[in-house]
């Protein structure tokens, strides 16, 4: 069993950072303290000046796999992920086929324990006709249901109002949706044909898929959980209105409904479109400054309780099509910490409130036992961070498959050195140690 020690690290867990020690022997963390005393063969990493984080826990993903790994795989995905800092993810339903019966979601389980890096899940996909299937969904074993209310791929898009009903009111697993009213889309997207032909330029996009069509389906999703005591929990939250749906003043452990924000909505507005296009176009649309300021101040207060990534990528020749045919998402898993170390740079967020929501909050919102915390007996998900050493995105350290950055050219204050995943040092300065996979996450819950 391999011991590892660091030492004279500013440790940031649980709203204070502090200087220490921690001692990894094995899978685990063994002690966390000032002067830890060591015996025996034990290997000492100097973290002077450094800090040290949990792994984060990104609680949205689309890794592509499988049916669709031109744009991205398990494998490349996760291991840009840790390179990130973000030790554990969620995956979501719709890929090729689509995760909508146990036995295809079985199976990206069985592919990530061959190729994951990092620590994995994987959401349970909702159609308008496989309600049965979805409910032998296993509590303990998946993360969660996922409910595209809005656009999606294939037959996810789950529009009919009986459905929903029924998938609220049976279910016993938490729900994750996506938000965003079809029909006022579709009425929107048709007016922008109408007065620009098929060349709509990018900045309709937050136009077309508006605030109001956000907030109308939030605000559905919203009213079905609190009618039939449904455990839900919101993604990618893009508007100033939607944020107050969510409520601040409830311990999280007790919250029957959460929300998240994701890097890009915290990051860009539709200022943006004009030098950057399609390589900002979400769904749902990055908005105006005042909605990112909103859901910043959001994320601060505690309306928002999660920060994630939306990780989507595709290939550079369909980000560079027309309007119409470019497809949305982008990657971010790799660079979603250091945005946020920007972000504590800026001063609008701090390092411990980054911290909780981007580790300690996924954990207890998804009771993931051990892990989300730097403490005594949990997993040695961490990770070292120099925060004096800029880092700046080019196509020479773009790890993902797609091979591009919406932040390309931007220079990040900090830089990830090392990343520890279940006690194993998988990252280490620009070199992987691929000997060791990551684990299937469990969830501390009946179903």
């Amino acid at each position: 069993m391999s011991t590892t020690i660091i030492r004279n690290a500013r440790i940031v867990n649980e709203g204070k950072t502090f200087e220490g020690d921690v001692l990894i022997k094995g899978q685990r963390i063994e002690r966390v303290g000032g002067e830890i005393a060591t015996h025996g063969v034990v290997k000492e990493i100097d973290a002077n000046g450094k800090l040290l984080i949990p792994g984060a826990i990104d609680d949205q993903v689309h890794f592509r796999e499988p049916g669709l790994t031109h744009k991205g795989e398990i494998y490349t995905e996760a291991r840009a992920a840790v390179a990130g800092g973000i030790t554990s993810f969620m995956e979501m339903p719709n890929t090729v086929p689509q995760a909508t019966t146990q036995k295809l979601l079985e199976e990206k389980y069985q592919r990530a324990s061959e190729c994951s890096l990092g620590n994995y899940s994987f959401f349970m996909g909702t159609t308008n006709s496989n309600l049965e299937e979805v409910l032998k969904t296993s509590a303990e074993n998946v993360c969660g249901i996922k409910i595209f209310m809005g656009s999606s791929t294939g037959d996810m898009l789950v529009d009919d109002a009986r459905i929903l009903e029924s998938v609220f009111s049976r279910s016993p697993l938490l729900i994750a949706t996506h938000c965003e009213d079809e029909q006022m889309i579709k009425a929107n997207l048709e007016a922008a044909r109408a007065t620009y032909g098929d060349l709509v330029p990018p900045s309709q996009h937050p136009i077309i898929r508006n605030d109001e069509a956000c907030f109308k389906s939030s605000s559905f999703a919203v009213e079905l959980a609190k009618k039939h005591g449904t455990r839900l929990h919101v993604l990618h939250i893009s508007s100033a209105k939607e944020t107050h749906l969510f409520a601040n003043n409830i311990p999280l452990e007790k919250k029957m409904i959460t929300a998240e924000a994701c890097i890009h909505h915290l990051w860009f507005t539709d200022k943006d479109y004009l030098s950057k296009g399609n390589w900002i176009k979400w769904n749902p649309a990055v908005k105006k400054e005042s909605d990112r300021d909103e859901i910043r101040k959001a994320v601060v207060d505690g309306r928002i309780d999660v920060i994630a990534t939306d990780h989507a990528p595709h290939t550079k020749d369909e980000k560079e099509k027309s309007y119409f045919n470019c497809p949305s998402g982008g990657p971010l898993v790799q660079h979603a910490y250091l945005a946020m170390l920007d972000a504590v740079q800026e001063g609008w967020i701090s390092i411990e409130k980054v911290v909780e929501k981007m580790a300690h909050a996924p954990a207890i919102l998804f009771a993931i036992p051990d892990r989300g915390f730097i403490r005594e007996g949990y997993f040695a998900d961490l990770v070292l961070v120099d925060p004096n050493r800029p880092f700046t995105v080019k196509p020479s350290n773009i790890l993902y498959k797609c091979g591009w950055s919406p932040f390309e050219g931007h220079e990040f204050n900090a830089s990830i050195l090392k990343t520890f995943v279940n006690g194993h040092l998988v990252y280490n300065e620009g070199v992987f140690d691929e000997s060791q996979k990551g684990m299937r996450l469990k969830f501390n819950r009946k179903g």
